[in-house]
């Protein structure tokens, strides 16, 4: 019997037609229904009785508090399965039993509960449980009141006492302290109370109201709980959701319903009575789609729930317009294709097709008008063809519905916006779009056009219940109180309430709001309820009160138009936190998935926005290419291009045409501090389209602090171009004022702020720390005259702090004005700093105030933009046009991993990147901090540090050593001159003192850059001197003059005079070439300066060598360049003497390669100025003259009459002779003239042939002698020998053309083999020649002397030859050893002459010797081997002699034997500026030296006051003071059983600090033993001190118990040794690969705030509740548990894929690619070792034969050395013995396909191999396939080996980032690095 309450006979006849057809329907045997009426609930029965369904009954009383008794939920016509769920609660409420609702997410649980109390009259309390729900919210909450502080009872107590059902919905959100406490009450009807009442039992009760009055029980405040208390629970099962699981205890207490969805046909009906124009089809098949998603099997899948109860929505929509796409709005119930991964976005499409649900897009609504009326608006819309009107509920604000002007309508909006109207119609709303795209704008347009004031609430991470609904105050005089927050008080004014940030915060805190979506309804924590209108309308009416009555018991209206519209960013699939969007969370709203702009659409919006807007199709389509890409870190760069960007960029081209789009593109994206691979990238994407960096003009260092300047004049800033006025201030006080030294970078920075500055924009300046983004902002505000309020945000920082400061005086609570609303009030500039430090749920919520200009603030103020139009109150603060904010944060990503505000934010801000000054810019500023300091320390600084900050970028160690510590140290040096450059460093430094690996490389790079950091003082290796012979007279010239009577004696030479032919120019590509710098004078002082190597191809060789000279370059050029000419190919390369890099220009296309027996030989003559950037270059085989422009590339031929091109000689072998060449020699001038004066002349000819570049006319100088040589003398002579006879004549030039000759006669005839072209000193001929003497005189060198002087030559009639003679025999050798072999003269060959040049500052003559010319003893054995020649020096002032070594090459080409054929050394030498030389070897290494012994001098004293040759004796004498202790012989010592710390003493092992024995910190021990103690060092100097007999006992220990330790592990003493092989070639690597490591899992172990904590500090949310007495208002740092029903934290999980093949062992002596393998199988053990629990590896191999060979496993990996060294063996050996073959393809499959079957957070394969894929016919474009066919796996490809260019052709062929080629071990820590940054990124 069924007994139907409430009804009519007619609707109840009509129930029952319908009931009875269902249950027909379901094939039940027809039966008749009885219905018997019974007393019903009704404002006229006083009494209700009671009330049935079916056979269960339960007494109906009348409500004390009707007020409280839940309306409108229990429908007329209840579903079967509802009255089934209210029979069951009856039943329960019988047997007094508490009941708990069990089910998925949605209404229906609660509604439920609800419909019961409304049938059965019983008053109800509501409460929400949080995550933040506390004792005092179920119990009682201390009050203040008149200043005393009483208990208020809150909704358990209440509801206990007045006999009221309890709901608490939410029971898996709470925390599992916090619900314990009603288990008593819940059991046994009891409680304690805070206030010292204790609830009983009723039954107890009664019974003792029979042994005493009610009086006598009150005063024992015995409070009696209420029979009819009931509690109804509601929740999820834990697990399946997310949550806390039950208390075993609470469980136990309740009774349980699942309460599933409506069964089908009731589901169906009520689709039906909503949309009864639809035809029941379309509603069959949707809900037929519905239930096929909440199905076991797509739970299986891991699809979430589909949110059935929100079907009668979609039904809703499709009643007022059948036409609307079905696939449309099931997505907006159901998002797939935003919130689920491939697999489940197919499950759902296939469902979808199963039930012919059309996923093309049918119709698409177009909005054509909206029309307020006085109750809501009408809406106009188009659907297909079809014009549709329906109406929605409007805002509050007046006037006919508009377009923001600011919004620029396209298609796709309009669809969308008719869209939003369609779901405005039926429910709350949310849209999910990505950053940028326009989301707010969308809105602001929407609440325009139905006149809503928008309410924007920013949703942060640490956001609680309260702060969504109410927050605790207190009164002006005390009291406490409750302050409505901005979302209830939209609901009361009919706003419209924008939850922006849906996917921040915390669901457990966002579950609150679920009643106010769902039913409309809240329960605030004052105790007051909001109702919807037709429930308070309901309650109003049946009670007969008043709007003021209904506020007085605590009832509030919802006003009709209140609307929530939600914001969020779409879920990350797979995430265990990006992916927000729960079945909780899908029930709540209706979805509206919004994507960026296509690109005609945004081309439209930002050309209508932006008036002059500039033409960007480029960046248009850059932008869209990235959007589109389907690389994750391609598509991530996007990001930072959304529509909001672009427009910034369109105003900023607009306002600013000449600044270029590539600079621009660079500076939104953060580029400078983008990962290498998504920086790569970002280059190729900008290459592809033609955006290029504007070319550069060419800035001296000398003046480029010039180059831009900033000055006030005239009340207005100039910063570089841009001028803004400066600003008049009110408060002048707060305008900053600090020392800023000016600097080109800095400057340029500043103008690009200053532009974004005058379009209004704030400002993010992002860098690493130390750079002076601090120092800029001041300097910018400085010179506008802008006031500055500033604030530092770090890890503590909360959104109340950041915007409130409360304080409590006098018992109230005050809030002061953060910075931040005084500098809104007052129209400041807010400058927050360190905002990557602070949580970006916490720096989110300036994302209003940036966009809109509004925020609310914790004391209930409003900020509000200054175009508003509200005026200021005391709840509204107006902003100040002027008010501005620059924001500082450190760079993203790696090594900082702070939290990425720019990521969060960055596209609201106009983005600047802050990089360390560049070195001009650098040493600029520094020389301004140090005036004092010599410009090479500052240099050296600046580089070393340069190089620390390039190496931290790169990963290779963890912190990026700023600007701020260089210009420290030079402030130090300033100070305190006579401080050791190294001893200053340490201040920086010392911090790393400990770590070895790290000092290590800064040893090294503070050495490569000369600063000697661990030099000793004694390092002094400067060569032996030996005494040079004295010179003596050999000899006599006399020059013939007039009165000779030979027709030699002077003659005036005829001249022909012709224009020079000029062929070209042909324009060559320079190529920019790195050079790696490294200063020999770092470890040890030597004649050395510095060297770097020339990255030469291996078949070329050195040519020539020459420099210009500073003197002879153009003003404003005050360093020299080196020149070398290669051949094979032909070549240049020129560098400065301080640079980084070098132009090279490869000739290939002018001249050939070696062909036949073509040997090109180069010599090089460089100009002066004007025509110092060029380069005379002669190819003397061929006799091809070009005049080569080294800087831009033009290459010009010359040509005259005299000097022919000749062709080379063409021969099918090579002859081995050396190559036939052609007669014309150039000769080289150290003494270039302005004229460009090249002299040539042809060997054995008769002529002189004088070009004159500059006029471009060429001098024919015919001769009456064969020439052998000619030497320049002066600047305008030459002396020439003639052949055969040798003798010597002197030309003349006197004139442009006029010329003549002069024999020299000599007394005994002797070669030159060159001459200086200027004069010794007169002092220095004094010393030289031991007599007081001065005149003209020329440096000789003769084969038989050390050195020769020309005394009286050439300016006298007669002169005078000294002669330093060399031993009679010395160098008489015809066998030659070197290092390109045993070379044996041949009596056919040329004799090759020797390298010679003269010093004249020093007057040394210095040539270079083969190492078998070296005389006895100058040269040991070993030396000769490691040495590649020898640089004679003769100093003549000083008599001495001394033989420098010049280190061997480090490469050699196999033609390398053409240089000896030419020169007598295969090193070559020119001198520098300054009396310096310059040599180069074959293998390209170019060296820089000092000879002279003023030059060494000066640089010796400089070196050791570098390294602080005095700061370590005083230092010294207090370390003796320290320890008398002496090393006197190592032993093992004393074992502590207790192992008690030692410090000292002698005498235990283990101990720290002492001698001896063996332990840590101390010295004179066998060896290191760590008893886990704290470790006391010792001073190194003490160590060193140890005597070296007790080193080698130490050291004989220490091998004894390294062989013990082998034996521990059966490792051999072999196995160790050839590990060793192995590890100590990266070992480095490891140490890089590991900060990489330990930076990436740095984040992960940062802890969190825990709240509600008994101690702490204390929490500002709380400071109320602590007034009033509250125990848990503290919080504390701890490590966060991980959410029930989250998901778990897995480790990473990494798999090196080795090649084991065939090949990797047969080309290994090709690149040693087997070897570079296993080493770096041994790096990533070694650095992967101990960081098991966040990252776990395994290394496979493949082969010819199998593609999975294992070789260590996750579960088991290699624990020391000999597990290691068995990996290693075993790839070895089975690349060894392997079949041929190659399974790459196969092997990466299978691993990738393992890879995804296993639980990891992330997943990462790196397969190694060596780009042999031609062999085997391997497409590239599969295997870049199967390289991506996994969206959880990150696979890799890294080529090792490579025959010529195979990888890095292989490579380009592959998806861009997936592959990289690396040839050198060193080099894969940062391709790691890359890897795992990049994926970082892309997530």
């Amino acid at each position: 019997m069924l007994k139907v309450l409430r009804m009519s006979a007619d609707k109840s006849l009509r129930r029952l037609s319908n009931l009875h057809g269902l249950w027909v329907g379901q094939g039940k045997s027809p039966r008749s229904l009885q219905i018997e009426p019974c007393r019903c609930c009704s404002n006229t029965v006083k009494d209700p009785g009671q009330v049935s369904i079916g056979d269960v009954s339960v007494a109906v009383k009348p409500p004390q508090h009707p007020e409280y008794v839940p309306h409108k939920y229990l429908k007329e016509k209840a579903s079967q399965s509802t009255l089934r769920h209210l029979r069951w609660i009856m039943q329960k409420d019988q047997l007094g039993q508490d009941v708990f609702l069990i089910g998925p997410p949605g209404p229906v649980r609660r509604q439920l509960a609800m419909m019961y109390l409304e049938l059965t009259k019983r008053e109800g309390e509501y409460v929400s449980l949080s995550r933040d729900t506390t004792e005092a919210d179920l119990k009682q909450r201390r009050e203040i009141k008149a200043g005393t502080a009483f208990y208020l009872d809150q909704a358990a107590v209440r509801a206990a006492v007045e006999g009221r059902v309890l709901v608490l919905e939410g029971i898996e959100k709470a925390e599992r302290n916090v619900l314990p406490v009603l288990n008593n009450l819940l059991e046994n009807r009891e409680m304690q109370l805070e206030d010292g009442r204790f609830l009983v039992a009723p039954d107890r009760y009664d019974k003792l109201l029979k042994d005493h009055t009610r009086e006598e029980l009150e005063d024992l405040k015995l409070v009696r709980v209420d029979e009819r208390f009931r509690v109804i629970a509601l929740g999820l099962p834990v697990p399946r959701y997310q949550g806390n699981p039950l208390d075993p205890p609470l469980r136990s207490r309740f009774q349980a319903r699942d309460i599933n969805p409506l069964p089908y046909h009731e589901q169906l009906e009520l689709l039906q009575e909503c949309a009864p124009n639809v035809n029941v089809d379309k509603l069959n098949q949707v809900l037929m789609f519905a239930t096929t998603l909440l199905t076991a099997e797509s739970t299986t899948l891991g699809l979430p729930d589909f949110p059935v109860a929100n079907l009668p929505e979609l039904a809703k929509i499709l009643n007022v317009m059948p036409n609307t796409d079905v696939h449309s709005l099931l997505q907006r119930l159901y998002p797939y294709m935003a919130m689920l991964g491939k697999e489940g976005q197919t499950a759902v499409t296939d469902a979808l097709q199963k039930f012919n649900v059309p996923l093309a897009k049918t119709t698409e609504g177009q909005l054509e008008s909206v029309d307020r009326q006085t109750n809501n608006a009408q809406v106009h819309v188009t659907l297909g063809n079809r014009a549709t009107d329906f109406e929605v509920s409007k805002g509050t604000l007046d006037g006919s519905g508009h377009q923001d002007h600011a919004f620029i309508t396209t298609p796709y909006h309009n669809t969308f916006l008719t869209d939003m109207l369609q779901s405005h119609m039926v429910k709350d709303f949310c849209v999910i779009g990505p950053r940028g795209c326009g989301k707010s704008a969308l809105v602001r347009q929407f609440a325009s056009l139905l006149g809503y004031h928008s309410e924007v609430v920013m949703l942060y991470q640490d956001m609680t219940s309260r702060d969504l609904l109410q927050q605790r105050t207190t009164s002006p005089s005390g009291d406490t109180a409750w302050r409505l927050s901005p979302l209830v008080t939209a609901a009361l004014e009919g706003s419209l309430a924008v939850l922006d940030g849906v996917h921040r915060i915390n669901p457990g805190s966002f579950s609150v709001l679920q009643r106010l979506v769902h039913d409309r309804e809240l329960q605030l924590f004052d105790g007051s309820r909001l109702l919807g209108k037709e429930r308070y309308e309901a309650v109003k009416a049946e009670n007969n009160l008043t709007d003021a009555e209904m506020e007085e018991r605590g009832i509030l209206r919802i006003h009709p138009s209140f609307r929530i519209l939600a914001l969020g960013e779409p879920p990350v699939t797979g995430s265990s936190t990006g992916q927000w969007l729960s079945p909780e969370m899908l029930s709540l709203f209706l979805y509206h998935n919004m994507r960026p702009l296509t690109h005609n659409e945004e081309e439209a919006v930002i050309s209508q926005l932006v008036k002059d807007c500039p033409d960007l199709t480029k960046l248009l389509t850059f932008t869209h290419r990235l959007r589109n890409s389907t690389d994750p870190t391609i598509s991530s760069i996007a990001a930072s291009l959304s529509s909001r960007q672009l427009i910034r960029v369109a105003r900023r081209l607009a306002n600013f045409p000449t600044e270029d789009l590539y600079s621009i593109v660079q500076k939104a994206c953060l580029a400078r501090f983008l990962p290498r691979l998504a920086k790569t990238a970002l280059e190729q994407s900008l290459e592809d389209l033609s955006i290029t960096p504007p070319a550069q003009p060419t800035q001296s260092i000398d003046n480029i602090e010039k180059s831009i300047t900033c000055e006030v004049k005239d009340n207005k800033v100039r910063i570089g171009t841009t001028v803004a006025d400066v600003y008049d201030p009110d408060n002048k006080t707060k305008v900053p004022d600090v020392l800023f030294y000016e600097n080109t970078q800095h400057l340029c920075v500043m103008e690009d702020m200053l532009k974004d500055f005058l379009l209004g924009e704030h400002l993010l300046l992002v860098g690493n720390q130390g750079v002076g983004k601090n120092k800029i902002v001041d300097r910018f505000l400085h010179l506008l005259n802008r006031p500055r309020e500033y604030i530092q945000l770090h890890r503590d920082t909360t959104v109340q702090t950041l915007t409130l400061q409360p304080t409590v005086q006098d018992g109230v609570i005050i809030y002061e004005d953060s910075p931040l609303v005084r500098a809104v009030k007052m129209g400041h500039v807010l400058v927050v700093d360190e905002a990557d430090k602070a949580p970006t749920h916490v720096t989110c919520i300036l994302k209003t105030l940036v966009e809109s200009g509004e925020m609310h603030l914790a004391d209930g103020r409003r900020i509000v933009a200054a175009d508003s139009g509200l005026a200021v109150s005391d709840k509204i603060i107006v902003s100040h046009q002027d008010f501005r904010m620059i924001v500082l944060a450190n760079r993203p990503g790696f090594p900082f991993l702070g939290n990425d505000f720019f990521g969060a934010m960055g596209d609201i801000f106009s983005c600047h990147g802050i990089d360390n000054p560049d070195k001009a810019s650098e040493m600029a500023m520094l020389r301004q901090y140090g005036p004092d300091v010599s410009e090479q320390v500052l240099e050296k600084l600046v580089l070393s540090f340069g190089e620390l900050r390039n190496m931290a970028d790169q990963g290779l160690i963890a912190y990026p050593y700023s600007t701020r510590e260089v210009v420290n140290m030079v402030k130090h040096i300033q100070r305190f001159p006579d401080e050791g450059l190294t001893t200053v460093i340490g201040n920086v430094f010392d911090f790393d003192s400990y770590n070895s690996e790290l000092r290590e490389v800064l040893i090294s790079t503070m050495q490569k850059h000369g600063i000697p950091l661990g030099a000793r003082p004694d390092s002094i290796q400067l060569a032996k001197e030996l005494p040079l012979p004295r010179l003596e007279l050999t000899g006599q010239w006399t020059i013939q003059g007039d009165g000779g009577r030979r027709r030699t004696s002077l003659l005036k030479l005829p001249t022909e005079t012709y224009r020079i032919g000029v062929k070209g120019p042909v324009s060559l590509r320079v190529e920019t070439e790195t050079l790696e710098r490294t200063e020999a004078r770092a470890d040890k002082f030597s004649e050395q300066e510095a060297y770097w190597q020339v990255p030469l191809h291996e078949s070329n060789i050195i040519s020539d060598l020459a420099v210009s000279l500073a003197a002879n370059r153009s003003p404003g050029h005050q360093t020299d360049v080196i020149h070398i000419g290669t051949a094979n190919p032909v070549g240049l390369y020129s560098m400065s003497t301080r640079a980084k890099s070098a132009n090279h220009l490869d000739m290939y296309d002018i001249f050939p390669m070696v062909t036949g027996s073509y040997r090109p030989h180069v010599r090089l003559m460089p100009l002066a100025a004007p025509l110092d950037d060029t380069v005379v270059l002669h190819e003397e085989v061929t006799n091809t003259i070009l005049a080569v422009n080294y800087e831009n590339g033009e290459i010009n031929r010359l040509v005259t009459p005299s000097l022919p091109q000749t062709a080379p000689e063409r021969r099918r072998f090579t002859s081995p002779n050396t190559t036939k060449t052609s007669p014309y020699r150039m000769v080289k001038s150290d003494v270039p003239d302005e004229y460009g004066t090249v002299v040539f002349f042809e060997k054995n000819g008769d002529f002189l042939e004088v070009l004159g570049l500059l006029e471009g006319i060429s001098q024919h100088v015919p001769l009456p002698l064969k020439v052998a040589n000619v030497t320049q003398v002066g600047s305008q002579t030459w002396m020439l020998s003639e052949d055969k006879t040798n003798k010597k004549f002197l030309v003349t030039r006197s004139g442009v053309a006029d010329f003549t000759l002069q024999a020299i006669m000599e007394d005994n005839v002797q070669s030159v083999l060159g001459s200086s072209a200027v004069p010794m000193s007169d002092a220095a001929l004094s010393a030289s020649l031991g007599e007081q003497t001065s005149g003209s005189n020329r440096v000789l060198s003769t084969p038989e002397s050390y050195a020769s002087i020309a005394l009286g030559f050439p300016e006298a009639g007669t002169s005078r030859v000294y002669s330093s003679r060399r031993p009679a025999g010395e160098g008489g050798n015809t066998d030659q050893d070197s290092l390109l072999g045993r070379v044996t003269g041949k009596s056919g060959a040329p004799s090759p002459s020797p390298s010679s040049l003269y010093l004249p500052g020093c007057a040394q003559l210095v040539r270079t010797l083969p190492n078998w010319k070296a005389p006895e003893g100058v040269l040991s054995k070993d030396q000769r081997a490691h040495t590649s020649g020898l640089l004679e020096v003769a100093d003549l002032p000083n008599q001495k002699l001394r033989y420098v070594p010049v280190p061997g090459a480090t490469r050699q080409s196999p033609y390398a034997s053409w240089l000896f054929n030419l020169h007598e050394s295969s090193v070559l030498v020119s001198q520098r500026s300054a009396d310096g030389l310059v040599t180069v070897d074959v293998g390209g290494c170019v060296r820089l030296w000092e000879t002279g012994l003023e030059n060494l001098q000066r640089a010796l004293n400089e070196w050791r006051r570098m390294i602080g040759l005095h700061d370590d004796k005083p230092l010294q004498v207090t370390y003796e003071k320290e320890s008398a202790r002496t090393a006197d012989g190592p032993k093992h010592g004393k074992e502590d059983k207790n192992n008690d710390p030692h410090v000292g003493g002698n005498t235990w092992a283990g101990g720290t600090g002492g001698s001896n024995t063996a332990g840590l910190g101390g010295f004179g021990g066998p060896y290191r033993l760590d008893a886990g103690h704290d470790v006391t060092q010792v001073p190194q100097w003490q160590k060193d001190s140890v005597p070296e007999h007790v080193r080698q006992a130490a050291r004989e220990m220490g091998q004894k118990a390294f062989k013990e330790r082998l034996r521990e592990i059966q490792m051999s003493e072999y196995d160790a040794e050839t590990y060793e092989t192995f590890s100590k070639h990266v070992r480095r690597q490891v140490q890089a690969l590991r900060v990489v490591i330990d930076s990436l899992q740095a984040k992960s172990k940062e802890r969190q705030w825990l709240k509600n904590q008994p101690h702490g500090d204390l929490d500002d949310a709380k400071l109320i509740d602590g007034l009033t007495g509250e125990r848990n208002v503290y919080k504390r740092r701890g490590e966060k548990e991980p959410e029930m029903g989250g998901q778990q934290e897995h480790p990473k999980l990494l798999r090196l894929l080795v090649d084991c093949s065939g090949s990797m062992y047969r080309f290994n002596g090709h690149d040693g690619r087997l070897e570079r393998e296993m080493e770096a199988s041994i790096m990533a053990m070694e650095a992967l070792e101990g960081h098991e629990e966040k990252i776990k590896f395994d290394i496979w191999g493949h082969s010819g034969e199998d593609h999975r060979v294992a070789l260590s496993t996750f579960d088991k990996p290699p624990n020391n050395n000999k597990e290691r060294l068995q990996v290693v063996k075993t790839m070895h050996a089975h690349s060894q013995f392997c079949l041929s073959g190659d399974t790459t393809l196969q092997a990466t499959k299978h691993a990738i396909e393992m890879l995804a079957k296993e639980d990891a957070d992330e997943r990462f394969l790196i397969v190694l191999s060596d780009a042999n894929f031609d062999r085997y016919g391997i497409p590239p474009s599969r295997f870049g396939e199967i390289l991506r066919s996994h969206d959880e796996v990150n696979a890799f490809a890294i080529f090792i080996g490579s025959l010529g260019d195979q990888a890095t052709r292989l490579t380009k062929q592959l998806p861009m980032g997936h592959s990289f080629v690396c040839l050198d071990t060193k080099n894969l820590p940062q391709i790691l690095q890359q890897i795992f940054t990049s994926t970082m990124l892309a997530k």
